[in-house]
């Protein structure tokens, strides 16, 4: 059976008994409720609308917003009185990555030497080992029961038999750290995005349609360079919306929006060296595999037009509908022209790749192809459907 394994002091053995044993008894397969998707959509509520309206006093909400404010800045999910401790045990508390000296230096990742991708041996959050019974992120090493994500609040309803259904296929599933793009901001960074959104007025938890997108877009961009979007940009923000409104429900989540949000910041912000050190092995794994597939003759170079296709489909969102085109952890595989992921993929991908084709052809290096297509990597790590970055037409 299980065997108890502590690796931190600070965790304490009676809640792992505890937690252990209840994963057990329920066989770990334990129904839950809704989802808790990356410490960050369950963590602002409603308190954070900033309407004044009948109810509690401007004081209370004012008190309630700043708390809302401030546990985004923090990265952390629901605050360990919200919990019933009866059946959850508190969530551990995010710290925000720091920028090294030697971040924007150059970085050396060969293409030669493949690197061995070897798991954890024991759950994440309980620290005990039970083989077959454990499922994997398909972007770090850290592998969690399905019944300690529930008692922790990352795992209910859908989210459960998603990571169940999908955690040991190809199309795999990415744990609450790495399913989080905001977890990625520095403290830095973070103030910088927070207050763009105080001055865009957009209020933490909430939806966004399309035109309180456009808004947004068009103030940060009249922000930035000091002139109105043209009407291309406009139009490239109106696809962005679409892409991250898969199911068009007229509206994009709140988590969605923050996701996007933080990775176009770290596009801004940081050169792609630095990108390129937040990548894990997995990852690098799954690039090293795309390239070599794409370069037919062996010489160490693709062309431009398959580095942008590698954009449009290699790391692109997979399609729930068509499992069997999704992208694998450690080998990817050429996506057929009459593949569901290859035809489905909208009008936006209709138009970008002929253009592509058309394209002078520019050799492209492995470190190269690295370069132009982490950020992409990257976006695709949440589990949500939507796109949070929509390479450009």
């Amino acid at each position: 059976m299980g065997v108890l394994m502590s690796r931190r002091q600070t965790v304490e053995k009676v809640q792992k008994v505890s937690l252990a044993v209840s994963a057990f008894k329920d066989g770990l397969r334990a129904e839950g409720g809704g989802t808790r998707r990356g410490t960050l959509e369950q963590s602002v509520q409603e308190g954070g609308e900033e309407d004044v309206s009948a109810g509690p006093s401007q004081t209370e909400e004012s008190s309630a917003a700043k708390a809302a404010w401030e546990r985004l800045r923090d990265g952390r999910g629901v605050e360990p009185e919200e919990f019933n401790r009866a059946n959850r045990f508190t969530p551990p508390a995010f710290i925000r990555p720091k920028r090294e000296l030697h971040d924007d230096e150059p970085l050396d990742i060969s293409l030669e030497q493949r690197e061995q991708v070897l798991n954890d041996e024991m759950c994440e959050i309980c620290e005990v080992w039970t083989a077959e019974s454990l499922f994997p992120c398909r972007i770090c090493s850290r592998v969690y029961h399905d019944g300690c994500l529930r008692r922790m609040g990352y795992l209910q309803n859908d989210s459960a038999v998603e990571m169940t259904e999908t955690a040991h296929t190809e199309t795999g599933w990415s744990c609450y750290y790495c399913d989080n793009l905001n977890l990625l901001l520095t403290e830095e960074e973070m103030y910088s995005l927070m207050e763009t959104l105080r001055h865009c007025k957009i209020i933490p938890e909430t939806c966004l349609t399309l035109d309180d997108f456009l808004h947004y877009k068009h103030l940060v961009h009249k922000q930035q360079f000091e002139q109105p979007m043209t009407e291309a940009q406009e139009e490239q923000a109106a696809l962005q919306f679409s892409a991250l409104d898969p199911d068009k429900k007229g509206h994009i989540e709140w988590h969605d929006f923050l996701f996007h949000e933080s990775i176009q910041l770290l596009q801004k912000l940081r050169p792609q060296n630095a990108l390129l050190r937040l990548l894990t092995a997995k990852e690098r794994e799954r690039a090293r595999a795309a390239f070599l597939a794409l370069d037919q003759d062996s010489d160490g170079f693709i062309g431009e037009a398959e580095c942008r296709r590698a954009q449009h489909t290699w790391f692109r969102k997979h399609q729930k509908e068509a499992p069997s085109c999704s992208v694998s952890i450690s080998h990817v595989g050429p996506i057929s022209e009459s593949s569901p992921a290859s035809s489905g993929s909208g009008k936006s991908q209709e138009k970008i790749l002929p253009a592509a084709e058309r394209e002078e052809a520019r050799p492209i290096d492995w470190l190269g192809f690295l370069r132009e297509n982490v950020v992409y990597i990257l976006a695709a790590r949440p589990n949500s459907a939507a796109l949070h970055l929509q390479p450009p037409a």
